[in-house]
């Protein structure tokens, strides 16, 4: 009798066990990105897993297959629709063949005042729409392209620990909070597929989604990383990865060189 039940009590195990190990393994994702209204497949959509931080682009007939295990975010994006964001259960890790189907965006059209002037041979310039001060430019690691940098906007920050710290190093300190985040961030930057992908994009959508940050904030971020509006408004969303890793990394070298400096100097004090 002791035996049958220990037989049972190591059958239930083995089982239980076989479960939790298929939860934790990665298995094919098949699926099919369509339009919601007319049901035409969408080719070359986006499809990231933002867990893992691994990306495709559909097929010509809007058909995809990425790696994905229960829990993964699958991020699902085209041009001028609206992005799908789809946890994964295990219903859908059984399900053979997803459906995704996503609607276009709707633009509002804001209203346009068009005013005449009058040229009389001269032209008058406005003093204060002339820039004061000349953009320089900087180079982002990986790319070939040069980019203008404009000035720090000084702001009001509403945390204390913006009293403190320079505003550049308020954010390192709040993404220092969220190593993980920067680490996909990196790794994000470091796949070709994935690269390819965020080349092509503009939304600011994933960077917002690893960084835990709201469109203003990425943005107020980057004025006080020294990058012009120009940038921020026309870069794709790789250059601003790049350009966010490399502010990151530029403030965590200084902050490193400022704590020697405080250590010799106290040192110093002590001798």
């Amino acid at each position: 009798m002791i035996k049958r039940m220990f037989l049972a009590m190591l059958i239930i195990s083995s089982i239980v066990y076989s479960q939790e190990e298929n939860e934790d393994r990665s298995q094919k994702i098949k699926g099919k990105v369509i339009d919601v209204a007319t049901r035409f497949p969408l080719k070359s959509a986006h499809v990231l897993n933002l867990t893992s931080v691994k990306g495709i682009v559909t097929n010509r007939f809007g058909e995809f297959s990425i790696s994905a295990k229960k829990g993964d975010e699958i991020y699902f994006s085209y041009i001028g629709y609206e992005s799908v964001k789809l946890i994964i259960t295990n219903d859908l890790l059984k399900n053979e063949n997803l459906e995704i189907a996503i609607n276009e965006k709707t633009v509002s059209i804001k209203e346009v005042t068009v005013k005449a002037h009058e040229l009389v041979g001269v032209l008058t310039v406005d003093a204060k729409n002339v820039p004061n001060t000349t953009p320089t430019r900087v180079h982002i690691s990986g790319l070939p392209q040069a980019y203008e940098v404009g000035l720090p906007e000084s702001r009001n920050y509403n945390s204390p620990l913006a009293a403190v710290f320079s505003p550049i190093d308020f954010w390192y300190q709040k993404l220092g909070k969220k190593s993980k985040d920067m680490k996909k961030l990196k790794k994000l930057r470091k796949d070709d597929n994935l690269r390819n992908i965020m080349e092509q994009k503009f939304n600011r959508e994933v960077m917002l989604e690893f960084l835990d940050l709201t469109r203003d904030e990425l943005n107020d971020m980057l004025k006080d990383c020294r990058y012009s509006s120009r940038f921020i408004k026309k870069a794709s969303d790789l250059q601003i990865v790049d350009a966010v890793i490399n502010c990151y990394e530029n403030q965590k070298t200084l902050n490193k060189g400022k704590v020697r400096q405080d250590v010799k100097r106290y040192k110093g004090k002590e001798e």
